[in-house]
């Protein structure tokens, strides 16, 4: 059978050096990969691509409001870096003209704290969910009598809406709630900073903790029973077993799990908007932003895009720091090196 046409493949210089990239495709099947993909890239460019492009020009233009003359203005000229600065270095506009500092209060000053608690949330609650996710995953990776029913229900939280579980602990966390009865305390836990940002984290934990769970499990059912059975011969202990098999064989499915879930905490919105509205240092990005978007949607775009870059930095980060692969490259082998 022969292919419709050429294929070179790759070829390896004399000595064993680094081989040529040759390798190309008919001009026929490219074609024809181009023509069955270009709705899908047709398609992300207007639902995905323009709208990200939007923002960033509008992030460069200046609201509505008045000029350094006390007249109103329609906005929408260009400002170049000033919504910038009013985020990252803090400077608001002055009535007369010129920028000052922002005063306690605003939007502007309030961005750096948002990312200190933005940041705190993620670490916090993606550090809890994994250690956590990891036991109930092994648990349930166990064989035993009921097992499917406790998979079930370890699953419910996940299930249950963000904003039907935000309701939910408002409840739980009322100062006559059964959270207060059960310890036997009389604590305002989300009239206060710590016990807000508590009473965040701990709603957070319960509800996505099942998510690293069933990826984690999924992990731990790709691995073959014989290899803890030959540990277990050699005479490994359980923890032996655990950080010399378990953890190294289930590393990519927890590289996922980690990164998906710190993507996903990093833009919280919904559960503390709902339980705090942003009060008591609770205040995230993406609370900001949709604050900011009610009265100057050129100054939210800025911070969306600001908003953007950290997160994009921080899910590169945890790409570096798990080695993982997410596009399915194949890496050079040592005799192509």
């Amino acid at each position: 059978m022969t292919l419709a046409g050429p294929i070179e493949e790759d070829t390896v210089e004399a000595g064993g050096s680094k081989p040529k990239k040759r390798r190309k495709i008919s001009t026929g099947e490219g074609r024809l990969a181009i023509f069955l993909i270009a709705p899908t890239i047709a398609l992300l460019a207007l639902v995905v691509g323009y709208p990200i492009v939007k923002a960033i020009y509008q992030s460069f233009l200046s609201d509505p409001g008045l000029d350094s003359k006390g007249f109103f203005n329609s906005g929408d000229t260009w400002t170049g870096l000033t919504n910038y600065k009013y985020w990252l270095l803090q400077q608001c506009p002055k009535a007369g003209g010129g920028t000052e500092t922002c005063p306690p209060g605003t939007l502007g000053s309030q961005f750096w704290g948002s990312v200190q608690v933005t940041l705190l949330f993620a670490f916090v609650t993606v550090l809890f969910e994994t250690i956590i996710g990891m036991l109930f995953a092994v648990m349930m990776n166990r064989a035993f009598k009921g097992r499917g029913l406790v998979r079930a229900v370890i699953l419910i939280p996940w299930a249950i809406p963000t904003a039907v579980t935000a309701k939910l602990w408002s409840v739980i966390y009322d100062p006559q709630g059964i959270l207060n009865h059960v310890l036997g305390i009389q604590t305002q836990w989300t009239s206060s900073q710590w016990a807000s940002r508590w009473a965040i984290i701990i709603a957070d934990t319960w509800k996505t903790t099942p998510f690293i769970a069933l990826l984690i499990l999924a992990g731990l059912q790709g691995i073959s029973a014989d290899l803890y059975e030959s540990a277990k011969l050699d005479g490994a202990s359980a923890w032996q077993r655990f950080v010399r098999i378990t953890l190294p064989l289930v590393k990519p499915a927890l590289a996922v799990a980690v990164i998906f879930r710190a993507l996903d905490a990093l833009r919280m919105y919904d559960l503390p908007q709902i339980l705090t509205g942003g009060a008591n240092g609770t205040t995230t990005m993406s609370i900001l932003v949709v604050k900011q978007l009610v009265n100057e949607q050129n100054s939210a775009s800025a911070l969306s895009t600001i908003t953007f870059i950290i997160i994009f930095a921080i899910s590169l980060l945890l790409v570096k720091l798990f080695n993982a692969n997410i596009i399915g490259a194949q890496r050079p082998t040592k005799e192509a090196k």
